[in-house]
């Protein structure tokens, strides 16, 4: 089995590769998750919004939306495929999407059980726990560190 990772613009996915994100991230976040909600939100073809796209064998297994919110990165749709999930796969998507994250503190809104799995990631709570369409989520902030305070 062959895992890739990209990380790139929304100019730069072809037909079949965007289809198959929407594809996997309604069959996850509206099916899986009984959430009805504006999937396509406008944000995806934004100049500074990359996409990072994990496959195995050439399909799509896993993807995470980094979206440029002018003072923070805004990590979002953290996504594995069912068929592969503990295996360990979305670790690499939030390295890699954490890595086209440079310069600015880095923000999320975790659905509250993964709140511990994001701060192995440096994260931390930034808020109170808030409900979206119905899932309660915490929001959360990385800190950036400049070389200096290393």
């Amino acid at each position: 089995m062959t895992l890739a990772i990209t990380a790139q613009p929304f100019a730069a996915l072809d037909p079949a590769a965007a289809y198959d994100v929407w594809r996997l991230r309604q069959l996850v976040f509206v099916v899986e998750q009984q959430c009805p909600y504006p999937d396509l939100d406008g944000r995806d073809p934004e100049p500074g919004t990359r996409h990072v796209l994990l496959t195995e064998d050439g399909v799509l297994v896993g993807y995470a939306r980094v979206l440029d919110d002018a003072t923070t990165w805004r990590v979002g749709r953290v996504v594995l495929a069912p068929s592969v999930r503990g295996r360990g796969l979305a670790d690499q998507l939030v390295h890699t999407a954490l890595e086209v994250c440079p310069d600015r503190d880095v923000v999320l809104d975790a659905q509250s059980p993964l709140a511990g799995w994001y701060a192995t990631f440096g994260f931390t709570p930034d808020g109170e726990e808030f409900l979206e369409d119905g899932i309660p989520h915490v929001p959360m902030r990385r800190v950036h560190e400049s070389p200096v305070d290393r």
